[in-house]
């Protein structure tokens, strides 16, 4: 297994600068760019998509399932949109809500919206029932539209159209009862650019980004035109080296920031390409690459496994993809992946929806989340009562190169928190007198390891890093050491409670490869080569697969609240009593055993 622990030296990043001076003038330029952008500026996502449709009106803009969009066109259909939505009374500050899967509809919205100053609610439509009613509820739309096959998952959550709340049907069949064809109203609409859109200023919210879920509720994280931009010209110019003559492809749903701001924001401040799949398919996608003649793409998650997992072709290496961008490329496959499909540059970054910063892996250097020039901090953190440490005097202490701590990103006007739509949730978010009174910094609620020369590595989120046996077990670090082992497809590593034991033992769920069986004994040399005893999982669970939000990330939530009871999992159970026998199965009678305090764990 590779080390995750990798530290950054003085000469893995000289040559790895040396072999950026090609390009150093770009991505220089870029940068300026990046800090020229102040929040009273008037550069926004619909300025942008005009300077382009005027400049360069033929260049191919979007490209979904055999359609193509050229800048002209794109911006006009966006003017059409912009100009209905007037006429419904939509105006700045408004927000409207918008429910679609992945199709052109919805980037056209979004840069309607944007043109008018009003913010786009981007509802997430694997959400049904109550849970989309909080979204609904969170952020109160002026009125929603909606896109093909998310009707449904409306009337789940709000049977009736509230009054005085439009519902506008975007879709392309049949248009639902009581709604409104948005595509009939465009289509005597005006095309010329509205008015409006000179005088949005960068600092204004452009839409709402709703957290999975994944422990609890959803919220909305707002998101300025500014992050936006500046994730074009700094993730997208200066680290991807991104230009006009690229097709960057996105498999990844755009009602998440990976999609619509890294990506979008990429293509529409370079003039570069967007291709837009409906959803990933392991299977489909190198053959989406070629068709596309795509040069970058995007990944998040655990999209790059599912790539390694299928079968390997004489054409894995037959495409033009020069860069990739994205978050969660485990470092036990890195090397892997980037071999079997040729890639270049992996461009892996560290960010969050609400976060006022980006790590970002601009000079191709293994294993790492990247590189920041903006303000942070890695602070020691108290595991087990999950709170960073403070001192006697009341302050945080960073911890050392090589060391695992908090990290925290400090608050200021070049630096902004724009938080959440509910105040209480962005007030939490925040650590006061960190270093010095009155100081202000955001807790990511990650734990990374520093690896020196300003790049980490992630680690674990906090909440999942539990305590057994008075050491602290990251569960990243147990999932990759799973992950290795060969037949695993897939793992899930979280802590459950035991009766009769101080902290939370280990609990892996698992995914075996087609063809592949669980060996228990097998897993436990390995497991015990690989992790400290400590670390070891004392249960395994065995799933035929494993529920993830739309983008890649694992639900332990409902693993966690099932614990490891075989009288209520259907799954097989197995647990590690002797270490030389490996896992056995988890009966009733071990169980009880286990209850009562009678087995040693």
């Amino acid at each position: 297994m590779e080390p995750s622990h990798d530290r950054i030296g003085l000469l893995d990043f000289g040559r790895a600068a040396l072999g950026l001076l090609p390009s150093a003038m770009s991505s220089l330029w870029a940068t300026l760019k990046v800090y020229a952008l102040t929040p009273d500026s008037h550069q926004s996502i619909g300025s942008i998509l005009e300077h382009q449709a005027e400049n360069i009106p033929d260049k191919d803009c979007l490209l979904f399932e055999g359609q193509r969009w050229n800048y002209r066109d794109f911006n006009a259909w966006a003017n059409r949109i912009a100009h209905v939505l007037q006429q419904q009374g939509v105006q700045q500050g408004d927000t409207v809500g918008l429910l679609f899967e992945n199709c052109p509809a919805l980037l056209a919205c979004v840069a309607a919206m944007a043109k008018l100053g009003a913010v786009a609610g981007m509802f997430n439509p694997r959400q049904h029932g109550a849970v989309l009613r909080h979204s609904i509820d969170i952020i109160k739309p002026r009125l929603v539209v909606i896109g093909d096959g998310c009707a449904s998952a409306l009337h789940s959550a709000s049977p009736k159209q509230p009054a005085g709340v439009p519902w506008l049907w975007a879709g392309m069949g049949a248009v639902p009862r009581g709604l409104v064809s948005l595509p009939a109203a465009c289509a005597g609409a005006r095309t010329e650019n509205p008015a409006s859109t000179a005088s949005i200023p960068a600092s204004a919210p452009c839409y709402f980004i709703f957290t999975s879920g994944t422990t609890g509720l959803p919220k909305a994280s707002v998101m300025t035109h500014l992050r936006w931009l500046r994730s074009g010209y700094g993730m997208g110019q200066a680290a991807m080296r991104l230009g006009a003559d690229d097709v960057f492809y996105c498999p990844l749903p755009f009602h998440h920031n990976n999609a619509l701001t890294l990506c979008w924001s990429a293509v529409l401040t370079s003039g570069a390409t967007l291709a837009m799949a409906r959803k990933f398919s392991a299977s489909g996608f190198w053959r989406d690459i070629r068709s596309t003649r795509a040069t970058a793409f995007v990944y998040i998650g655990e999209l790059c496994r599912y790539l390694l997992e299928r079968p390997a072709d004489k054409h894995d290496r037959d495409h033009q993809v020069r860069v990739v961008i994205g978050n969660g490329l485990r470092p036990e496959i890195w090397g892997e992946f980037q071999q079997r499909f040729g890639i270049p540059h992996i461009c892996e970054f560290y960010g969050s929806s609400e976060g006022n910063l980006v790590f970002i892996n601009a000079f191709g250097l293994p294993r790492t989340a990247g590189f920041t020039p903006m303000p942070y901090a890695i602070v020691a953190f108290d595991t087990e009562n999950e709170r960073p440490q403070r001192d006697a005097q009341g302050f945080m202490h960073r911890v050392a190169v090589g060391e695992t701590g908090l990290l925290i990103t400090e608050v200021s006007a070049a630096y902004p928190f724009d938080g959440y739509t509910d105040a209480q949730a962005t007030e939490a978010k925040l650590l006061h007198d960190v270093f010095r009174k009155g100081d202000v910094w955001i807790n990511s609620g990650d734990l990374v390891r520093s690896q020196g020369l300003r790049h980490i590595a992630f680690v674990d989120r906090v909440g999942d890093t539990f305590r057994w046996k008075g050491e602290n077990v990251a569960t990243t670090e147990v999932e990759r050491a799973i992950g290795a082992v060969h037949g695993v497809a897939q793992a899930s590593v979280y802590g459950v409670a035991v009766a009769h034991a101080d902290g939370r033992a280990g609990m892996a769920a698992i995914v075996m490869q087609h063809g592949s069986a669980f060996d228990g004994r097998s897993m436990a040399q390995q497991l015990g080569q690989a992790l400290p005893a400590y670390a070891m999982p004392l249960f395994v669970r065995i799933l035929k697969t494993q529920e993830t939000t739309g983008t890649f990330k694992l639900r332990k939530v409902e693993l966690k609240q099932q614990g490891f009871d075989p009288a209520g999992i259907s799954e097989p159970l197995f647990v590690l009593l002797d270490r030389s026998k490996g896992y056995e199965a988890l009966t009733a009678g071990i169980h009880r055993r286990i209850l009562a305090g009678k087995v040693k764990l």
